[in-house]
């Protein structure tokens, strides 16, 4: 398989999904506003007002929606944080727990890592849970077939020989309230969670740029974990190394390394 490169419609069709659902003549404010009670409500949420950052309570954490048309980043992690701060004891809708869920269709790289730390240090505990695609399917909505998954955990060590960086999977996490029962039993090792994953070995903060992958077969089902790039040039680099897990989802790692 040559290498390819990973683009994201998803967020058009959310945004044709979006307007279509919630309706094309509100305002933008109402629109957004309809838009967030309805997450909230398949995420058994209470919506409330008041704030810009914080859009539901759940069990006592507070619950932000992201937007369908931008993915979750550092800086929205510091908005809330910031405003979580400021509601505590502000009225009857403010925090009770130190603590926020996070909904999001897509999440900046460095979020599951730098982010969660980031709220950790502000004394938050942040759960950060991807809103599955299941919320668009009229059927599946009404069925109540729609889980938010939280997000996956990848382990990845990293080797500079010279002009060469060698990379290895150490772990890989997933949140087993998110997994069936029966597909727990059939994990004997956490790299049978993984169904391919990839490197863009040179990322310019741009598009996922697929340079080298590795997946399973029926004549190999056992998954290669370590990989080696050699770099022409001297510098310093930013790797990215993509995980799609065997329900589907995509976990992006970020590794900076100086050859």
């Amino acid at each position: 398989m040559k290498p390819f490169v990973v683009q994201n419609l998803g967020k058009y069709e959310r945004q044709a999904w979006q307007t279509v659902e919630f309706g094309s003549k509100k305002r933008a404010e109402a629109l957004q506003k309809d838009y967030r009670n309805f997450l909230l409500e398949l995420y058994s949420a209470r919506p409330i007002e008041g704030y810009a950052w914080l859009h539901g309570i759940k069990g006592g954490r507070m619950v932000h929606v992201g937007s369908v048309d931008s993915p979750v980043a550092l800086g929205d992690i510091t908005q809330i944080a910031i405003e979580f701060k400021k509601a505590i004891g502000t009225g009857k809708d403010a925090p009770k727990e130190a603590a926020v869920d996070v909904l999001g269709w897509d999440f900046a790289f460095e979020i599951n890592e730098v982010g969660i730390q980031q709220a950790r240090d502000a004394g938050i505990n942040l759960r950060c849970l991807k809103i599955p695609r299941e919320v668009m399917d009229p059927k599946a909505v009404e069925q109540g077939d729609v889980k938010f998954f939280e997000l996956a955990a990848l382990a990845v060590d990293t080797r500079v020989k010279k002009s060469e960086l060698f990379l290895e999977l150490k772990d890989f996490t997933i949140p087993p309230d998110d997994v069936p029962d029966d597909v727990q039993k059939a994990i004997k090792h956490w790299s049978q969670w993984i169904d391919y994953w990839a490197v863009d070995w040179d990322n310019k903060a741009d598009t996922f740029h697929n340079q080298w992958q590795t997946y399973r077969t029926r004549q190999e089902p056992s998954l290669q974990l370590k990989t080696g790039h050699v770099y022409e040039e001297a510098g310093t680099y930013t790797v990215m190394v993509k995980v799609i897990d065997i329900l589907g989802n995509d976990t992006t790692k970020v590794i900076k390394v100086s050859i």
